[in-house]
């Protein structure tokens, strides 16, 4: 088992989905030390249980405020924060016309929203060089019919992740780096959790235990992007302009280590789409079930 994430300290937001959950497990027998959070408080304590005992904290999607202040307890419980990563989502079926507004909410309020605040709150706590990373999909980049609003919040993610990315670039070495997980569909039953509606056939989903070692890879050797390869396999992205680092350790030269242009893609299993789902109803303002991965 690769323990180059040794003793890191990260947080996994949305640990009690099935990704989430399935990455917590991986980064724990790589060696690191986590806090878990997520909406379902018996899987919360199974997920704590198998990281270690971990510390666990419950929280509801909508509540944009006790997101933001999730790095802050993770930091506090663990000492220091290396990385944050949000496993966060939920998705709907159906055409546009068809679609209410208070759906429309609630997947921009799960998949866009609520990570935006948990990784904004995240940016002053992390230590140097530490990690945030989130889930979007292939669908920010590739929208799909009868997946309008969750296209939309998918790329929504995606557009704000980049443009942090940039914002830390200017940050120089001890900048946070922001790594995208754009993943295809997997075998998780995401889609039978609907919020509303049902899926068309889908392929055969892809395998996620070799998701969430791409996922755990990516964290540990500097990958800024999880996107699908020429072949369509998903593969690891890394920056031209940076040696690849570690949450766990940093290169100690300045010079690029080969292959790690922009378009350098390691080869990678095929793996799938989509964030754990949040699997509370769609709700308006009066209507506040809880949800979260």
């Amino acid at each position: 088992m690769d323990r180059e994430l040794e003793g890191r300290r990260v947080l996994v937001a949305g640990a009690t989905g099935a990704i989430g959950g399935a990455l917590a497990g991986e980064l724990a027998d790589r060696g690191a030390l986590l806090a878990v959070a997520g909406r379902d408080r018996t899987a919360l304590e199974t997920v704590a249980a198998r990281c270690g005992n971990a510390p666990a904290e419950r929280f509801d999607a909508y509540a944009l405020d006790v997101l933001a202040g999730l790095p802050s307890w993770a930091a506090g419980r663990l000492g220091a924060l290396d990385a944050v990563v949000c496993a966060v989502g939920a998705v709907a079926f159906g055409d546009a016309a068809q679609t209410p507004d208070a759906v429309a909410e609630h997947l921009m309020t799960v998949n866009a929203l609520a990570p935006m605040a948990l990784l904004r709150g995240a940016l002053p706590v992390l230590a140097a060089r530490g990690t945030v990373a989130a889930l979007t999909g292939v669908v920010a980049e590739h929208p799909q019919p009868s997946m309008a609003d969750y296209s939309a919040s998918k790329a929504a993610l995606a557009a704000w992740l980049t443009a942090v990315r940039k914002e830390q670039h200017r940050g120089g070495h001890d900048a946070v780096r922001v790594l995208e997980v754009s993943l295809p569909h997997l075998d998780t039953g995401f889609a039978g959790r609907a919020v509303r509606g049902a899926p068309g056939p889908l392929p055969p989903g892809a395998d996620l235990g070799a998701a969430v070692r791409l996922v755990a890879d990516a964290l540990a050797d500097g990958a800024e992007r999880i996107a699908a390869g020429r072949d369509g396999r998903p593969v690891r992205e890394h920056p031209a302009h940076r040696p690849r680092r570690s949450v766990a350790r940093s290169q100690a030269s300045g010079s690029r280590e080969p292959g790690s242009r922009d378009t350098a893609r390691d080869p990678a299993p095929p793996v799938s789409r989509g964030g754990p789902p949040a699997a509370a109803p769609p709700r308006t303002a009066s209507s506040r079930a809880a949800c979260s991965g």
